[in-house]
């Protein structure tokens, strides 16, 4: 990233055209060839998927990667699978989204005071990016978080959305060490220059259908992402 972008929308427009990882640029590409059979007549995206929601956001969802079928096929971050089912429901209950149900880039959803995004902005095959992906990802997140001008708390949707977080705060000299800051389910932290970090379980099918991850658990996290950003 030679210059830094001026907006949001910038950066978007340049993670889309990324190609830093062959692996995972291979994967995706692949992935939007073959399709699965439900989505046959879709037209996948395929490509590194931008963030998403309110510039003027109070409150970052960060995630870790696109879902194969879900993101990489419509374009927009927990759109189209069963971890988006399961969450914008409860980000509707919890007054950020304005409808319960995301299907597609044109479905009207709208974000009220958040934004969501991932460590990693390509699907990985497995869910699991190397660490060399992982690092590669990292400057996307750095920009973003310095344009998230009003930004309050940081809600870590999964173990590695949460070390995600720790490295850019560590990246920026915001953080010394990481003692003491574990992951668990509604864990909160306050951290250097007022940001609060909530840490929860990811909204995967391997958590919400076992579970592990339940709505009353989710929507207590958003209602206090609310209650620390100081929004009604």
């Amino acid at each position: 990233m030679t210059t830094s972008p001026a907006t949001l929308d910038a950066l978007n427009a340049r993670v889309v055209q990324c190609n830093l990882c062959p692996r995972l640029r291979e994967h995706c590409a692949e992935v939007a060839r073959v399709k699965r059979r439900a989505y046959a007549d879709w037209e996948y995206w395929g490509r590194p998927v931008p963030s998403f929601g309110d510039p003027k956001a109070h409150v970052l969802a960060l995630g870790l990667a696109p879902g194969a079928h879900g993101s990489n096929r419509t374009g927009r971050p927990f759109t189209g699978d069963g971890s988006g089912d399961f969450l914008y429901p409860v980000l509707y209950e919890a007054g950020f989204a304005s409808q319960p149900n995301a299907t597609s880039r044109e479905d009207g959803m709208r974000l009220n005071s958040l934004w969501i995004t991932s460590v990693v902005r390509c699907a990985p095959p497995g869910n699991k990016p190397t660490t060399d992906e992982l690092r590669n990802c990292a400057p996307w997140l750095d920009e973003e978080m310095r344009l998230l001008r009003d930004l309050r708390v940081v809600v870590c949707l999964g173990r590695i959305a949460f070390d995600g977080l720790l490295a850019h705060l560590q990246r920026t000299g915001q953080l010394i060490s990481r003692r003491g800051l574990v992951f668990g389910h509604g864990v909160e932290y306050a951290l250097p220059g007022g940001l609060h970090a909530i840490t929860s379980y990811h909204p995967s099918l391997q958590n919400t259908n076992t579970g592990k991850l339940t709505r009353p658990m989710f929507l207590a996290v958003f209602q206090r992402a609310r209650e620390l950003a100081g929004l009604r």
